[in-house]
């Protein structure tokens, strides 16, 4: 069976005369399942999504996103292609202040050219989702911290994304709510079928996950977090 996301020999160095923040790096997921991966400030967390999402290259190694190679694509490809087929959620939650919660979601379907109908449907049911139903018309200043997130997250998942990636998006909340989040992307990560995974300084978050990992840029060793 072919992973959702295969990495392979992952390197990535900023100045040829210092280590590289990521050397080697292999890991692979499959479809449904949803990672932690946990570090220390420095230790390449960000460098990873970035490398991940296309919006940074490696010196060394392979992206593979259900079998297609990332790492050959031009620029134009990989945007398309994160359009497509990822979706983002991060500490900040990157609403639009000035479009109602429900345009907010139908962003991703409106750039990939989703018809209308079709549009206003998934973007009804993926607010119903993350418990937001009768929220569709209001505006974001109207929405607490664990509302926007979930905003966010109904968003990122709009558009049925093979994978997830969250980096901290529990930052911003307080402990029950970010409980309440946390919940929901493991839910929909394995409602949806893809793959997710969640960039976390806190093993609580971490221990939400199926699996979660110690990066020490080089590897990723793994963490006994379950409660």
């Amino acid at each position: 069976m072919t992973a959702v996301l295969s990495v392979r020999g992952l390197t990535r160095r900023f100045t040829p005369d210092r280590p590289p923040v990521l050397e080697g790096l292999s890991f692979a997921l499959q479809a449904g399942e949803y990672v932690a991966i946990m570090g220390e400030s420095g230790v390449g967390k960000s460098t990873l999504l970035n490398l991940i999402a296309g919006l940074d290259r490696p010196e060394e190694g392979s992206i593979e996103l259900d079998g297609r190679e990332l790492t050959r694509l031009d620029d134009d490809a990989l945007t398309l292609e994160r359009r497509r087929s990822m979706g983002f959620v991060f500490q900040a939650f990157h609403v639009l202040p000035y479009l109602s919660v429900a345009r907010n979601v139908a962003l991703p379907l409106e750039l990939l050219g989703w018809p209308a109908a079709e549009r206003e449907a998934r973007v009804n049911a993926m607010l119903a989702e993350v418990g937001l139903a009768d929220s569709a018309a209001r505006l974001p200043r109207e929405l607490s911290g664990g509302e926007l997130q979930r905003v966010a997250i109904a968003r990122a998942l709009a558009h049925r994304p093979r994978l997830l990636l969250a980096d901290e998006p529990t930052g911003n909340l307080d402990p029950g709510t970010a409980a309440q989040v946390l919940r929901l992307l493991k839910t929909q990560v394995a409602a949806q079928g893809g793959a997710g995974i969640l960039i976390t300084h806190s093993r609580a978050a971490a221990a939400t996950a199926d699996r979660a990992f110690m990066l020490d840029g080089h590897s990723l060793t793994p963490l006994a977090v379950a409660g």
